[in-house]
């Protein structure tokens, strides 16, 4: 476990107990705790309620899309159209989480619908995927958000990039925002890479053709629809400046939930409290902060209780800050653009990690001279 890799502390950091089982116990405790408060009960009407007005907003920017016709004021619909999706697909995600409904069947109809044929993302895919982080937060070789992708996360994916991808990788935490510009397209793209990569090897195939007939749809409707009533360049602005604020919204709603927390090792083993605590990090913000971001400004809590529906979060986050208190283990919480600040010093350090090591820093100081 070195320096580079996980924050400074992060052995000391643990529960102040010598007792084996003691931290696994005490997770039962809390978990007795937040049951008895009633957190774990669903909230239907909440849930109504979201979805009523998401769908209201979509109609009406269906709507405005229809009355403005051939006008450049249409890039404000593909904008709202932008942040409507994500908010979509925030539901669609405490559904994959049996947040929504008491029955894991009408969770999952629920977020198949939202993902696959509101948003137009592969639910199956976004299930797989984050499940296994979910279960290996931060952890090497084990959670998917943090395999080396066009952005890496650990030196040693750094090191190991070439070209232009390592030049990339450089600058990578100033580029990390424009980046996201191009999440959007790239989820897309995922959703059907993933469901005509599976074959026969993984998943029901029945459900996977239903699930590309469904993604293909909507996205015939979607992007039929637009060239229909848009000139040329104005659909590909249209598409671009949707595909943009989602990608961007998406990205910037996830990032700050563990980028720049600890890194765990690969065989380490830690136990759950410890490792959902110490990877995680909260943002700061009420009730407004919990609707801008789904409740994922609620990280800590969501991970402890990941079918804890949105609306008890609040009240969970006294109950685990207190019972980490109690227990001297870490509780990260900081304002949105802490956080960004955060992700972006770490994602930069990260791939400075990587410079040429003929890169000398004395020379460069000499050269000056």
């Amino acid at each position: 476990m070195t320096s580079a890799a996980v924050r400074p502390g992060f052995r000391a950091t643990r529960p102040r107990t010598d007792e084996p089982g003691a931290v696994t116990s005490t997770y039962s405790a809390l978990s007795r705790t937040v049951r008895d408060a009633g957190l774990l009960h669903r909230t239907h009407g909440y849930y109504l309620w979201t979805l009523a007005v998401l769908t209201l907003a979509l109609g009406g920017a269906v709507a405005g899309f229809v009355l403005l016709g051939d006008s450049w004021f249409q890039l404000l619909i593909a904008g709202a159209l932008g942040l409507i999706f994500t908010q979509f697909a925030f539901v669609a995600h405490e559904a994959s989480h049996r947040q929504v409904f008491t029955s894991g069947p009408a969770n999952d109809r629920l977020g198949r619908t939202l993902a696959n044929g509101v948003v137009g993302i592969s639910h199956s895919w976004w299930m797989n995927k984050h499940t296994r982080h979910h279960a290996n937060p931060n952890q090497r070789g084990k959670d998917p958000d943090i395999a080396p992708d066009v952005v890496v996360f650990l030196d040693e994916d750094a090191a190991a990039a070439k070209g232009f991808r390592a030049v990339i990788n450089r600058y990578q935490g100033w580029l990390f925002f424009p980046l996201l510009t191009l999440e959007g397209l790239n989820l897309h793209v995922q959703a059907y890479r993933s469901l005509l990569a599976g074959g026969r090897k993984r998943g029901n195939v029945r459900a996977r053709v239903v699930e590309l007939v469904i993604l293909t749809l909507r996205l015939s409707l979607y992007v039929g629809a637009i060239f229909w009533v848009l000139p040329l360049g104005l659909a590909f602005a249209f598409l671009g400046v949707q595909l943009a604020v989602f990608g961007v919204y998406m990205g910037a709603s996830f990032a700050p939930n563990h980028k720049g927390m600890a890194i765990i090792p690969e065989n380490t083993k830690i136990d759950f409290l410890s490792k959902q605590v110490l990877t995680s990090r909260n943002i700061r913000g009420g009730w407004w902060m919990n609707i801008l971001m789904g409740g994922l400004n609620f990280q800590i809590e969501h991970h402890l209780f990941p079918s804890m529906p949105r609306p008890h979060l609040a009240r969970a986050r006294e109950i685990v800050r207190e019972h980490c208190a109690n227990l001297g283990l870490p509780y990260t919480e900081t304002s949105l653009v802490q956080s960004y600040g955060i992700v972006v010093r770490y994602l930069n350090r990260v791939g400075l990690s990587a410079r040429d090591p003929f890169d000398c820093p004395m020379f460069r100081q000499l050269r000056k001279v």
